[in-house]
């Protein structure tokens, strides 16, 4: 068990190195390239093999840490990234679109190869039961999305400070000291399966499983069709605020998304204790398991607040407030609904086709970020920031439709996977 814990720390520590990076490439492309004078709509392109590769990546990426193993394929994932970061130092004449694109495309493999790679990690190194490994896979991602938010932060005020190609050049430099360390110190053959799974087996047969990855699908597409380029654009430009100042406040929104996505198994245990002396005035009650129902009753109220924002804006509210309540409020939410899906895919696969299941299951998260990454770039440019929260209501409103099939854990798991559908 000392083992198993020492393990998921490299893990984490590695993962966390990584998404710094993600987060500050992510604000300085956004960002350098507006500069340039690229619209919102060449901004939203320039992320669309990023997404797209994130589709293919994960579908490939689940079935080959299954051959493989786990480690190799997060190294891969941070050598991958580092070539990424240093193609974006070449001259400004070299950055068309494609070649921008391109470099994208990369960022993108490497992410979701680093990201499956260390979820499905957790599934194989923590033990204690369905409670523990809740509370695991919950630290790890919004400890991930914390971090994301200070290399938010990190790539906007690198960008101010050392410039595009001097803060591309010091991120590389730093993942390269991590690779080479987490190396040294993971075992291999996490996650590996004794037998050699065929690809075609990537595709789950399972229902829950494939209607909770349409679930995500369209649960990140409502956060990205107005936060990617919409709303930092809208920040930067309608209200004024520097790039250090848009940096800094979408870095600490996801910081707290991140605490709150860290901390949801207990914000849904003090909810439901809330809940229940509402209903019986007792002190205390028997919690239940989290599964199906957490994620459908999360997602409808997610969808009061991009439908919130939306109408605030378009009632001539003060939109700095509106923007900044909203997000805290919508931040909150999406970060439960997101540790909830988190857990449920590691809850609902089984031991061993675990990596296969979580590529899968991530394969269609990049198909709701590439969906939400295009319609952020058109929808702000044809319909304004106000555009983008209708299309996010409407995303997190099929979110919620899907998860009316989501099954209780104890239901999901009364027969093997390859029985199931």
């Amino acid at each position: 068990m000392e083992q198993g814990l020492r393990n998921y720390f490299v893990v984490t520590a590695g993962y966390w190195a990584f998404t710094i990076t993600d987060g500050a490439i992510r604000m300085l492309v956004v960002l350098y390239f507006h500069l340039l004078g690229y619209s919102p709509f060449e901004v939203a392109m320039l992320f669309l093999f990023y997404e797209f590769f994130g589709i293919i990546t994960n579908l490939v990426g689940g079935w080959l840490g299954a051959r493989i193993g786990l480690n190799l394929t997060m190294h891969i994932g941070m050598g991958l990234q580092v070539l990424a970061l240093l193609a974006l130092t070449v001259p400004d004449t070299w950055l068309s679109v494609p070649y921008v694109m391109a470099a994208q495309a990369l960022s993108g493999i490497a992410k979701d190869l680093n990201k499956m790679s260390a979820k499905a990690s957790v599934k194989y190194l923590s033990s204690g039961g369905e409670g523990k490994l809740f509370k695991w896979v919950a630290i790890l991602t919004g400890s991930k999305n914390a971090l994301k938010g200070a290399g938010f932060f990190i790539g906007a005020a690198l960008l101010e400070w050392v410039g595009f190609r001097g803060a591309l050049a010091l991120l590389a430099g730093m993942l390269v000291i991590v690779l080479i360390t987490t190396a040294l110190l993971l075992p291999s053959g996490v996650g590996k399966m004794k037998s050699k799974p065929k690809f075609t087996q990537v595709f789950s047969k399972v229902a829950a499983i494939n209607r909770l990855a349409a679930a995500r699908s369209f649960l990140f597409g409502s956060r990205d069709v107005w936060f990617v380029v919409g709303l930092p654009v809208f920040l930067y430009e309608v209200l004024g605020w520097s790039f250090s100042q848009v940096g800094g406040f979408l870095a600490l929104w996801v910081i707290g998304y991140g605490l709150v996505q860290a901390n949801a198994p207990r914000l849904l245990r003090l909810f439901q204790w809330g809940q229940t002396r509402l209903k019986t005035g007792g002190d205390s009650a028997p919690l239940k398991q989290t599964g199906g129902d957490t994620a459908r009753l999360w997602a409808f109220v997610l969808l009061l607040f991009p439908a919130g924002i939306a109408l605030g804006l378009q009632q001539d509210w003060p939109a700095q407030w509106v923007l900044i309540v909203g997000l805290i409020l919508f931040g909150i939410v999406f970060a439960i609904n997101s540790a909830v899906h988190s857990y449920l895919i590691l809850a609902y696969s089984d031991h061993e086709r675990v990596s296969m299941n979580v590529g899968f299951y991530y394969m269609a998260n990049a198909g709701g970020r590439l969906a939400g990454t295009v319609l952020s770039g058109w929808a702000y440019q044809t319909q304004g920031l106000e555009g983008c929260l209708w299309w996010s209501a409407a995303f997190v409103l099929a979110t919620a439709l899907l998860s009316f099939g989501l099954p209780q854990i104890e239901e999901s798991q009364r027969q093997p996977e390859t029985q199931k559908g």
